[in-house]
């Protein structure tokens, strides 16, 4: 598909750029206000570290002042604090942003049926993500979140970050985004193609490990970059050899980040892209909103990311309804 496909009609980005006037009135005094609520927040917290550092030196003994006990929990809790009131100082600006976006979204992805846009919670498929796609993880968390049907079939599309938090140390397990779709034809068991690079130990571990079979697609680029595994084998085998490898390698010239990873589980279907970037982001409050600049690059990201799943998602397909 050319991005063309996925554009709105003149009518709607007449409409679009209405909104965008309107929302650059707000943007502007919530700007005003971010500009002196920051140091104002910042300032008076300052103020306040200074004065009770004063008064401990004051009540200490010489010999303690500024490094004592007292003045070291005082200055972790000012800078917890800092931290908490620059929230607070720009939380109007944050607020005036999340509000256009859910107006926003709706209306600049028209392309999709019936969408949908939440923003934070879990969606539905992520309980049904074959877990061996992404390893072990204990803090997962959501931002945008778009669901709804395209070409057709129903899908849900979520940037999401994946932590693992062991103690002091967090390392990061998956960033970027995450489709998942209905399959063309249901996979009976499950079939993931996942990294093979930096696997933790014990990433198989559980029920499904005890059972899965690690096969190869015969493509030494994919199964150097990729470990298939499988609970079904035989089912498996003509798809990791045929469809998914055509599909990972087309991945792999279209996608040219970490490497796409690809899950079957039944009828459900995911495709998962690394990426650091903020797809649905607005810039910051201090930048003026600019419909080619930055709404255009939205619509073009979502549309081939959504064409991309639709391809992916007739990997099982019969010959007959793959066309």
């Amino acid at each position: 598909m050319e991005t063309a496909d996925f554009m709105p009609s003149e009518a709607v980005i007449a409409g679009i750029r209405k909104d965008i006037e309107a929302y650059e009135a707000g943007r502007a005094s919530a700007y005003r206000q971010t500009r002196w609520r920051v140091p104002a927040f910042i300032g008076s917290l300052l103020v306040v570290v200074a004065l009770v550092a004063w008064l401990f030196n004051k009540l200490a003994d010489p010999n303690e002042q500024w490094l004592s006990t007292p003045h070291v929990f005082l200055y972790v809790s000012g800078f917890v604090a800092a931290g908490l009131l620059h929230f607070q100082a720009v939380k109007p600006a944050r607020k005036l942003q999340q509000s256009f976006r859910n107006t926003l979204l709706p209306i600049i992805f028209g392309f999709i049926q019936d969408m949908r846009y939440q923003h934070g919670a879990p969606p539905k498929s992520f309980d049904r993500l074959p877990r061996e796609t992404v390893g072990t993880f204990n803090r997962p968390y959501f931002e945008d979140v778009i669901s709804g049907r395209y070409e057709g079939f129903p899908f849900e599309l979520y940037e999401v970050t994946l932590l693992e938090r062991n103690g002091k140390t967090t390392s990061m397990v998956f960033k970027g985004i995450i489709i998942a779709f209905e399959t063309t034809a249901p996979f009976p068991g499950i079939l993931v193609a996942a990294r093979r690079a930096n696997m933790v130990a014990g990433f198989f571990r559980g029920m499904f490990a005890s059972k899965v079979e690690e096969l190869s697609c015969g493509v030494p680029e994919l199964d150097a970059a990729y470990e298939f595994r499988t609970d079904n084998a035989e089912a498996a085998r003509p798809l990791v050899t045929g469809r998914l490898a055509l599909a990972l390698k087309w991945l792999s010239e279209t996608w040219q980040k970490e490497p796409a990873r690809v899950a079957l589980n039944g009828s459900d279907g995911f495709l998962l892209l690394p990426q650091n970037k903020n797809f649905f982001e607005l810039p910051d409050i201090s930048v003026p909103l600019d419909y080619k600049t930055h709404i255009a690059p939205m619509i073009a990201d979502l549309g081939a990311m959504l064409a991309t799943a639709a391809l992916v998602r007739k990997v099982g397909a019969k010959d007959e309804a793959a066309g």
